[in-house]
């Protein structure tokens, strides 16, 4: 005698929902700071093996900020944009409060012995308000823009084509991310010609990640769709 698989009942389900969103309102959260505190830190990347013959120069934070654009694709797959948007506010408000403690964490002499002194300190973080205040300002616009994207591309399709809406959305937000918090950062200090390359490599390593983490999104959508119990081509209630 074969067993059907148990239904899950509209409570538990009301439980996930919650949950989920809680765990990926605070990966985002967590993604976008740390990308924030190791933006100073400039690193070569390369990708030869992929076909490309110069490394590409980028700031430490590019490494994982691709994630946040993947998590996002990933709420407003689910929760739409209402509440992906609120995720967004909360990781700007959360990015201006490191702000601050940053700067009490300057207002303080360190003692002696201590593993990190003042000039360590301020050699890190002196330049990080900086750095987060583009961060922000670029953050913000490259978010809501990745999010209507997303939801321009999904009734475009009638809610088909995934690779679409995550990539379409993704790759131009990836790119208005990246000329403007350069763009903040840097004129005035480095070239023009310093300033478009910075901005290219940057927005094609971009890009590169989001079309290498296509599969991850399809296979996180097909896993919340069973762990929701929705079936094709349905959404989650607002």
């Amino acid at each position: 005698m074969t067993q059907t698989a148990s239904i899950p009942s509209p409570a538990t389900i009301k439980l996930r929902i919650e949950y989920s969103y809680l765990v990926l309102s605070g990966l985002f959260v967590a993604f976008l700071i740390v990308c924030n505190l190791i933006a100073n830190k400039f690193v070569s990347v390369d990708l030869g093996f992929l076909g490309f013959s110069n490394p590409f120069i980028l700031s430490a934070g590019v490494l994982p900020y691709p994630l946040t654009f993947l998590i996002t694709d990933v709420l407003s797959e689910f929760y739409g944009k209402k509440r992906t948007n609120n995720v967004i506010i909360t990781g700007f408000i959360a990015s201006f409060l490191i702000l601050g403690v940053l700067l009490l964490g300057s207002l303080f002499n360190s003692i002696d012995g201590s593993p990190v002194d003042d000039a360590t300190y301020n050699m890190v973080f002196k330049n990080s308000w900086r750095v987060m205040g583009a961060s922000m300002v670029a953050y913000l616009a490259a978010q809501f823009v990745d999010v209507k994207l997303f939801h321009f591309w999904k009734g475009l399709t009638n809610g088909k084509h995934l690779w679409l809406r995550n990539n379409g959305s993704t790759i131009l937000s990836q790119f208005v991310d990246t000329a403007l918090v350069v763009s903040v950062l840097f004129i005035g200090v480095k070239s023009f010609d310093e300033i478009r390359s910075m901005v290219f490599d940057g927005w094609l390593f971009k890009a590169l990640i989001a079309l290498l983490d296509t599969p991850i999104f399809y296979l996180l959508v097909f896993m919340g769709k069973r762990f929701f119990n929705l079936r094709s081509g349905e959404e989650l209630a607002p």
